[in-house]
């Protein structure tokens, strides 16, 4: 009797377990199959189950002779073939997905589609700036051109010359399938915080530097702004027109903001210290000196030259070819575009080898800026008064860079591309035009922007890729 009570009591054990089995079954079936029982469950923190975190990602990426103006047949062959395209870049990602116990490994197994990996692969394809269109924007110009005069030269705010429309200040530029940041100057300068950011070519990157001066102070006086241009000797030198650059600080921020003008980025070196007069070696293969002695000090550096590479020019600035320490002797190499070509893959390459050692820096090469000149070039009738905004379309489509010298100088490197070519060359309404301080004499500016206008768009590109 005993032993048949023993089993009588396991045998009442098992069906009371078979039957919780059968309920708890049950129930994780109702469950799963009505998904209005999931908001009795509480808060996933107090449960502790961790989801599957991605990262956000930011879009990072997408001539002549007056002052830097070369022939049209120099600028074709300095801006290259429109529509080049580049090899699809898109990379990947994986993201480590933890480990969320047995019921949720079921749901996320669902959700993977059956993958037992537990690394998910995310799709990092950088945006495209440079493809786009400009839309009319109610709200531009971001600043003042009357009340800029702090920063912006008067022969390149339009406003304060004789011209009469404005039209091309209302537009904007919007990337095709990226967000624009909307372009604050105190946002700028907090992002900035302890930053340096340095300007460094010929008088189109000027232009940039008096655009985002202006840019981040809204055009409006800036008293408590020091000039710290002493700090790298930037001061005016005996008989010179001008200093050869500009350094602002703002205390608020520490952010410092600069301006170097080496309209080759080669370094120079006077041939005959006590002549003034004195020629310059221009070697090739060697950066300017001021990259060399500041690099150290900047957070970012962006780099365009272009518009010097001419004969005219070579002339006036009294530059001689030196490769290797020495006078050139390659014929080929004394074509103006492959001396220039060779210049700026020198200066990229040396640049990326600094990368490296100075992981705070963040480097950019414009690309180069349009000219517009129809019916002969500066100096034999050459003008553009077009004054209708976008008359020649306003979007670009292509994925490669209209400047394929300086795509093909960075592709491989860690320096990023500004490309602002192919969506400036839509702008031809924007130039300074006839209202140049040289339109007495007939002269065209049909190279430099009227400001605020064009550049400003490539500070705001620059801000989104940084």
């Amino acid at each position: 009797m005993k032993g048949a009570s023993l089993h009588k009591l396991r045998g009442n054990k098992l069906s009371l377990s078979l039957i919780a089995l059968l309920c708890t079954t049950l129930i994780v079936w109702a469950w799963d199959k009505n998904p209005i029982l999931t908001t009795f469950l509480p808060p996933p923190e107090q449960l502790d189950i961790l989801s599957p975190v991605v990262p956000a990602r930011t879009p990072v990426n997408p001539s002549g002779k007056t002052d830097e103006q070369p022939s049209a047949k120099e600028e074709l062959s300095a801006v290259g073939r429109l529509g080049k395209e580049l090899p699809d870049e898109t990379g990947g990602e994986v993201v480590d997905v933890p480990s969320t116990g047995s019921s949720m490994k079921s749901s996320l197994e669902k959700e993977d589609k059956g993958k037992e990996s537990e690394k998910v692969p995310v799709e990092n394809k950088e945006c495209n700036y440079a493809k786009g269109k400009w839309v009319a924007d109610k709200r531009r110009p971001l600043y003042s051109g009357f009340g800029c005069k702090q920063w912006l030269s008067q022969m390149w705010a339009c406003r304060l010359m004789r011209r009469t429309d404005f039209s091309y200040e209302s537009f904007r530029w919007q990337p095709q399938g990226c967000d624009m940041p909307e372009f604050k100057g105190s946002e700028f300068l907090r992002r900035m915080q302890h930053k340096t950011i340095a300007l460094v070519g010929d008088s189109l990157g000027r232009q940039q530097f008096q655009s985002l001066m202006c840019m981040v102070t809204g055009g409006k006086y800036s008293p408590e702004v020091i000039d710290v241009g002493k700090e790298y000797r930037l001061v005016k030198a005996r008989g010179a027109t001008r200093p050869d650059g500009w350094a602002y600080r703002f205390p608020s921020t520490n952010t410092t903001i600069l301006y170097y003008w080496s309209a080759s980025l080669c370094e120079l070196e006077p041939l005959n210290r006590s002549d003034p007069a004195t020629h310059y070696a221009m070697h090739l293969d060697r950066p300017a000196t001021f990259l060399k002695q500041y690099l150290h000090r900047f957070d970012v550096l962006v780099l365009n030259t272009g518009h010097h590479w001419n004969r005219g020019k070579f002339r006036a600035n009294r530059w001689e070819m030196y490769v290797s320490g020495k006078p050139n002797t390659d014929r080929k190499l004394a074509q103006i575009w492959h001396a220039k070509n060779l210049a700026v893959s020198s200066v990229i390459k040396w640049l990326d080898t600094q990368l490296p050692q100075h992981p705070q820096l963040k480097a950019f090469f414009r690309t180069i800026s349009p000219r517009h000149f129809v019916n002969g070039d500066w100096n034999s009738g050459g003008s553009c008064d077009n004054t209708i905004p976008l008359a020649g379309g306003s979007e670009v489509l292509q994925d490669g860079s209209s400047d394929i010298d300086a795509e093909g100088a960075v592709r491989g490197t860690r320096v990023k591309l500004l490309d602002i070519t192919a969506l400036s060359r839509l702008r031809d309404e924007g130039h300074i035009s006839r209202y140049s301080i040289k339109a007495s004499t007939g002269v065209h500016d049909c190279l430099h922007w009227c400001l605020p206008g064009v550049p400003d768009t490539w500070n705001e590109i620059l801000y989104a890729q940084l």
